[in-house]
């Protein structure tokens, strides 16, 4: 088997292994903000991959879609509901910038490595910085939506603690 394939296997592993880390009292939150990242990334993965600006040469079902559906609809996604679930509200406003662009950064030294080392990803009129702002945009705009879902009004038994 091409190393390709390890590598997707082993997002699969980690991404069912940071599961395990949601809080059983915040799984809404999770879920919400995983699907969340998935309409995001639904959208902007397509147009990405249309537009030319980057290409998946090696991707689980090839024949449906031209996104890397383990990256872009499971991966990313469950990273997503992690950072939600253990955003740190109580900590000052550089922190928890400090945070989005530690993850950030997290998440975009690999793809850099995978894009240079493998068929998974290659850049055509991309750059890593590209793909750091775009995280970043995306985990405002989800940490955002949950933060609107789960705003003052609603039911204290239902509305988990952010």
């Amino acid at each position: 088997m091409r190393i390709e394939y390890w590598i997707l296997l082993a997002a699969y592993a980690v991404g069912i292994g940071l599961l395990f880390f949601i809080p059983k009292y915040k799984i809404r939150l999770a879920v919400v903000a995983f699907l969340f990242k998935q309409i995001i990334t639904i959208l902007f993965g397509l147009i990405v991959v249309e537009c030319g600006l980057i290409e998946y040469p090696v991707r689980l079902f090839a024949s449906i879609s031209r996104t890397s559906f383990t990256f872009e609809y499971f991966f990313f996604p469950v990273v997503c509901a992690i950072f939600n679930v253990w955003y740190p509200n109580e900590r000052s406003k550089p922190f928890q910038w400090g945070y989005y662009a530690g993850v950030c950064s997290i998440l975009t030294i690999p793809e850099v490595i995978l894009e240079e080392n493998t068929q998974l990803i290659k850049y055509i009129h991309w750059d890593w910085y590209v793909t750091w702002i775009t995280l970043f945009l995306s985990f405002y705009a989800t940490r955002r939506f949950c933060l609107w879902f789960f705003k003052e009004g609603g039911s204290p038994s239902v509305k988990p603690k952010l």
